[in-house]
């Protein structure tokens, strides 16, 4: 069952008088309990992709359902309840408010979901083993706990789709292990993973990969 389904996405940037294709025609669709790792070259179109596929911009052509909910060219605050429902997501960085620990940005996110859970969250932050660093704040975190953390804000929900950019980009081999094995955990639940990645391994334990050059998917 496509839980998420991009069709036809276009998305231009225009610098004076020269335009860049980020995305050029993009279709794809991710279905429950799936992993899909993304994977291209830098400047293929895959945070833009992302940010597409989760109404964090809007294409210039194309449309992105989610469910049975349209999101494209919504108003925001509409594509803000639909992401809130339905998504977890995980950018390269930015995942964090600086003024909040890292257990206050985990409920945030509950919040904003309408999921208030203090039981789950305690279990996330046990899962990716930030128990003692609940009440840090993200400038006093390493590059693998600041993953770690974002990643239980990403999950604060139990989203039916998790959307993540680059999660491995920072972290060490040990933090890398363990978010395979929550990515892997999703998959056994029924949950679906996006992932725009240039690990092999992340490539390797998708059930598919989609590969991008140019902003085109590369059937080569």
């Amino acid at each position: 069952m496509s839980i998420l389904a991009a069709h036809e996405l276009y998305r231009f940037y225009h610098l004076g008088n020269d335009e860049t294709a980020a995305l050029r025609g993009i279709s794809l669709t991710v279905s429950a309990g799936e992993m899909v790792s993304v994977v291209g070259p830098s400047g293929s179109g895959k945070s833009t992709l992302l940010a597409c596929l989760t109404g964090l911009d809007e294409p210039d052509g194309g449309y992105v359902t989610i469910g049975d909910q349209r999101l494209t060219r919504r108003p925001e605050a509409e594509r803000a309840t639909i992401r809130a429902a339905n998504f977890g997501i995980l950018l390269q960085s930015g995942n964090l408010f600086q003024h909040l620990s890292v257990r206050e940005n985990i409920w945030l996110s509950m919040l904003l979901a309408n999921k208030r859970d203090q039981r789950r969250l305690d279990e996330l932050l046990q899962a990716v083993g930030l128990s003692e660093r609940a009440r840090s704040y993200p400038s006093q975190l390493s590059g693998g706990e600041t993953a770690r953390a974002g990643l239980a804000a990403a999950l604060a929900a139990d989203p039916p789709l998790l959307i993540a950019d680059e999660p491995t980009a920072e972290i060490d081999r040990d933090a890398e292990q363990r978010l395979l094995e929550h990515f892997e955990a999703r998959r056994v639940a029924g949950k679906a993973t996006l992932i725009a990645t240039h690990s092999a391994a992340l490539a390797a334990r998708a059930d598919r990969v989609i590969r991008l050059a140019d902003g085109r998917i590369d059937n080569g």
